[in-house]
């Protein structure tokens, strides 16, 4: 079989000519006007990696390659046509997993193949272990709280910090013997309580969390992918792992700030569990009762209406009505109304989740505004139509001071001349927190399925004329 392959030196230049096509990738993704670009310099980044790996020297034989690929591309195709976006968060958890996962493989298996490894590389396959497992299991703790599976609600048990403390400990204690040693013990210690340890990390952490957490699962996974770059000498999946530790973390801690909390008391703070969900004012104000409202009181409001504002939240997600709030929106305008869609950095379950949505039913992008760009122009809407949103439209957050999410920056909703809240029903947000907005004078909710809702408004704006 005829074997064509790259020089070192190609190959190389071939890496370079990915990292950066990846670092511009990251560059385009920061805005949703350039993120298609973004994605295609991506693509062709991973194109021409992939190329050069196969056809690297140290490739002598292709057969389980193939084998590999193919079966990944039939479960990957499976899996792009059947996904609904709504679950995208859920995915991308599972993603994360299959990172990890496959760092701890090819550490352990460098280590089985590798007659005398040199202190250096123990290290690497310690670290690449390690971080690995933890990625892996954490991953698949937060799929399960995201798919339903497992309680979204924090499980906290007495004396967890001091046990998550002395796995660390004891992971570290075996890392190093293991890499001293090469015992086959400390490795499967190491190994098996790395494991642990990512499960009881992310078992505390509750649902309201989760976008923080998807981002933090994403740069463990490129730290993962680091360690994976050092074990296999292949300085492009170094780069790339860093590139993805270091976006994932900094994208962390800017989600952090918008919801006005650290990195330490989103780990260990267990928000999400409901339990402060009738304290405080949350309680009187459920003593006033809320004003429901129809379909044609919305569009009543929102037809003679000279700007209009649209919160999307995960119920928008779950109920896929980005397209019908594509045709509501091209109705207003048609009818001279400024419509504007408002996004809060932690919307949705993870980063970027609302952004993706109304990309998908091409809405376009000057339309959509981030908090800090939007909030100032809630005082001058008609009518702010919030879709599924709840802790991010919370005034709790500013009034008070005994709920979990009290300090958090929150979209101005409640400024609008009118309010609309379309709902399932009187659920609190996925923080378990009630929502005070539900009882302010000018606010009305809307119940029912939001796709078929928001169709309604559709039907009867039409059925109104000009």
């Amino acid at each position: 079989m005829l074997h064509f392959s790259l020089s070192a030196h190609g190959q190389a230049l071939a890496y370079l000519v990915s990292a950066v096509l990846f670092i511009f990738a990251l560059k385009s993704l920061t805005h949703p006007a350039s993120a298609r670009r973004g994605n295609f310099y991506g693509m062709i980044g991973m194109v021409i990696a992939v190329a050069a790996t196969l056809l690297g020297q140290e490739v002598t034989s292709y057969g389980f390659i193939i084998a590999g690929v193919a079966g990944g591309a039939v479960i990957g195709t499976i899996l792009a046509m059947r996904i609904q976006m709504a679950a995208m968060p859920q995915l991308v958890a599972a993603l994360h997993s299959f990172v990890g996962l496959a760092a701890v493989l090819v550490a352990i298996g460098t280590f089985i193949i590798t007659a005398h490894p040199d202190a250096v590389m123990m290290g690497e396959l310690s670290a690449g272990i390690v971080i690995g497992a933890i990625t892996f299991t954490g991953s698949v703790i937060a799929f399960g709280k995201l798919q339903g599976l497992i309680s979204g609600s924090p499980v906290k048990f007495t004396g967890q910090h001091a046990l998550n403390a002395a796995m660390a400990l004891a992971v570290i204690g075996f890392a190093v013997h293991f890499a001293m040693t090469g015992s086959v013990l400390s490795l499967s210690l190491m190994t098996l309580i790395a494991f642990a340890l990512g499960v009881t990390l992310i078992i505390p952490i509750g649902g309201a969390d989760m976008p923080v957490v998807i981002s933090m699962l994403n740069s463990y996974s490129g730290w993962a992918a680091a360690a994976t770059g050092f074990t296999l000498h292949n300085n492009l999946l170094i780069i790339v792992g860093a590139l993805v530790g270091f976006s994932g973390a900094i994208l962390s801690y800017i989600m952090c700030k918008g919801m006005n909390r650290s990195i330490i008391n989103v780990v260990f703070g267990g928000f999400g569990s409901g339990d402060e969900a009738d304290t405080g004012a949350g309680a009187l104000a459920a003593q006033r009762g809320v004003k429901s409202a129809s379909v044609e009181d919305v569009v009543y409001w929102m037809e003679d209406a000279a700007k209009v504002i649209i919160i999307p939240g995960y119920g928008m997600a779950a109920a896929q009505a980005q397209h019908a709030l594509k045709e509501l929106m091209e109705l207003l305008v048609a009818r001279g109304v400024d419509v504007k869609f408002a996004i809060h950095p932690v919307a949705g379950r993870m980063p970027g989740h609302m952004n993706v949505l109304l990309a998908e039913a091409d809405i376009p992008y000057e339309r959509v505004l981030e908090m800090d760009e939007i909030n100032s122009e809630f005082p001058t809407a008609d009518v702010a139509l919030v879709v599924g949103a709840n802790d991010v439209v919370n005034p709790a957050a500013e009034e008070d001071k005994s709920s979990p999410i009290y300090g958090m920056p929150i979209l101005q909703a409640g400024k609008a001349r009118q309010v609309y809240f379309l709902k399932r029903s009187m659920r609190p947000g996925y923080s378990g927190v009630d929502n005070l907005l539900f009882y302010k004078d000018n606010t009305s909710l809307v119940f029912g399925d939001a796709k078929d809702t928001i169709e309604g408004m559709a039907s009867a704006l039409k059925g109104s004329g000009h």
